[in-house]
């Protein structure tokens, strides 16, 4: 059964824990947030909102959230039920995907424990601050092209505006960064950002995404 008020389900983040460790957990009140999380004994520093997503099914939500991270791995610290092993970024995406399926859910992203407010370029973009899932498209890069990946320096071809081919297989960027990456680059939690590792003309797709997106927001 759903609350009639909305509330918050928030990611924070701490300076004194591993840039790929999270909190994930919910509150009635945004000052819940504050005032609860931000000023815990028990850890050195204080923790830093990441993002939230204010939605009336936010108990629902956090349980969702919590299950989904399950799923993918066992990511739980010390099977904390607040604690995961995962980027934020990840927990971000999975907060995406989860506010789409929810009429009332807006995701607000933080800098600085403060939202983060854009114009966006599309009318239909203005119901929450959200970064979409990357596309080739958003760079101007065409099914067939080339990419390097950057660890290893290979060439795979874009198959699709989200996908790309190696070796006769096709893979989703994040993926393939997570199958190739040299066991020296890993991370702990085996989640990247795949835009992150590949380059178009010598240049990080990463880069070149934000580079569009700030012509788009000053347009």
């Amino acid at each position: 059964m759903s609350n009639k008020e909305p509330g918050y389900v928030y990611i924070l983040t701490n300076p004194s824990f591993r840039e790929d460790w999270v909190k994930i957990g919910k509150s009635s009140r945004p000052v819940d947030v504050r005032s609860k999380e931000l000023d815990n004994t028990a850890v050195p520093l204080p923790f830093e909102i990441f993002a939230t997503m204010k939605t009336t099914k936010y108990n629902e939500v956090e349980e969702l959230v919590h299950k989904t991270i399950d799923r993918l791995t066992d990511l739980r610290i010390r099977q904390n039920r607040e604690f995961f092993n995962v980027a934020p970024q990840l927990a971000l995406d999975i907060f995406r995907d989860i506010a789409t399926t929810i009429d009332d859910a807006e995701v607000i992203l933080y800098q600085d424990n403060k939202p983060v407010v854009k114009n966006e370029c599309k009318e239909s973009q203005k119901r929450e601050v959200k970064r979409p899932r990357f596309k080739f498209s958003m760079c101007d890069i065409k099914i067939g092209e080339e990419i390097t990946f950057i660890p290893k320096g290979i060439s795979v071809k874009v198959a699709s505006d989200d996908s790309i081919e190696y070796e006769g297989r096709i893979y989703k960027l994040s993926p393939f960064v997570g199958t190739f990456m040299p066991e020296e680059q890993r991370n702990t939690s085996g989640a990247y950002q795949g835009a992150k590792y590949f380059s178009y003309d010598g240049k990080v797709l990463d880069e070149i995404r934000k580079e569009k997106e700030s012509h788009c927001y000053k347009a």
